[in-house]
C-alpha cells in the first residue's frame, strides 16, 4: 500500500488576516471558496505590510482555511453565516476548484455576483447607535449563544474607543455617498444613511424614507427634498440628497 500523504500544511496567517477572514466568513458564505476570490485575497495579504519578511500567501492556502473552517467537526456547529452581500456585476466568481462553474449552480445571466475580498465595512457603535467606518478588525469571539462578534477599531479614533460589535446585527458593507444625478435611486420605503447634525454632535444614523418632493435640478444639483424617520429615535427631518448615502445596491 502506497504511504499516506501528509495533508498540505496552513500557513501561519497574521492575526490580523485571520480576523480578516473571520469577518469574510461570516458575511460571504460559499464565495469564499472560489479560486477569484482565494487568489484576490491571497495577493493583498502577501503585498500587505504585516506580511513583510514572512512568506507569500498562495490562493490554495487561503481556501483551504476556508473549507477547513466551513466543514463543521464532528459536534460542532457550521459557522454562522448571513446572506450574500450584493456588489456590482462581474463575470461569474463563483467556481469550482477545477475552476470551472459547479454543476447547476451557475447564476442566470447577468446576475450579480458577490465579492467581498476588497469591501469597506461601517459598523454600529452600541454607545450611540449610529454608524462608523472600520479602520481594522482587531479580534473575534463567539458567544454562548453562538452569536459571533469582533472587536472594531473606527477610523479617525484610537483603542480607547474601540468596541466589541455583533458581526450579523453590527457590521455592513459600507454605504456610498449618493451624486446628484442619483436621486432616483431612493424610493420610499428605503432604508439610507443620513449624515445627522445637532449642536454638538453630527454623525451617521439609519433612517426610513417616508416622502420624496421631487423638484427639477438646477446649476447646484439635486433640489429634491426627502422626508425621513430616525430609526434610533423616531424623529422626523426633511432633508436634501447631499445628506444621504445608500446601502450598496447595484
Amino acid at each position: 500500500m502506497p504511504p499516506r500523504l501528509r495533508p498540505r500544511e496552513l500557513p501561519k496567517f497574521t492575526k490580523a488576516e485571520i480576523e480578516h477572514m473571520e469577518v469574510l466568513l461570516n458575511l460571504g458564505g460559499e464565495e469564499s471558496l472560489s479560486r477569484e476570490f482565494c487568489e484576490k485575497l491571497a495577493k493583498k495579504f502577501s503585498l500587505a505590510e504585516g506580511r513583510s519578511g514572512k512568506p507569500a500567501i498562495q490562493w490554495d492556502q487561503v481556501q483551504s482555511w476556508f473549507r477547513m473552517k466551513q466543514k463543521p467537526s464532528k459536534g460542532e456547529v457550521a459557522p454562522i453565516t448571513s446572506a450574500p452581500i450584493k456588489t456590482q456585476t462581474v463575470t461569474p466568481s463563483n467556481p469550482s476548484i477545477s475552476n470551472g462553474p459547479p454543476e447547476n449552480s451557475a447564476p442566470p445571466k447577468g446576475e450579480k455576483l458577490p465579492d467581498i475580498s476588497d469591501l469597506e465595512f461601517e459598523a454600529k457603535s452600541s454607545k450611540d447607535g449610529a454608524w462608523y467606518d472600520v479602520a481594522h478588525f482587531l479580534t473575534h469571539r463567539v458567544l454562548n449563544s453562538g452569536e459571533p462578534e469582533v472587536r472594531v477599531r473606527f477610523v479617525g479614533f484610537g483603542s480607547e474607543e474601540d468596541e466589541w460589535v455583533n458581526v450579523k446585527t453590527g457590521v455592513r458593507e459600507r454605504s456610498l455617498p449618493l451624486e446628484s444625478s442619483e436621486c432616483h435611486k431612493v424610493n420610499v420605503g428605503d432604508l439610507v444613511l443620513c449624515f445627522h447634525e445637532k449642536r454638538d454632535q453630527a454623525i451617521y444614523y439609519d433612517a426610513h424614507v417616508l416622502e420624496i418632493q421631487r423638484k427639477l435640478h438646477d446649476i447646484r444639483g439635486c433640489r429634491c427634498l426627502f422626508l425621513l424617520r430616525y430609526v434610533h429615535d423616531n424623529t422626523e427631518e426633511r432633508v436634501q440628497l447631499k445628506r444621504l448615502c445608500c446601502r450598496p445596491s447595484y
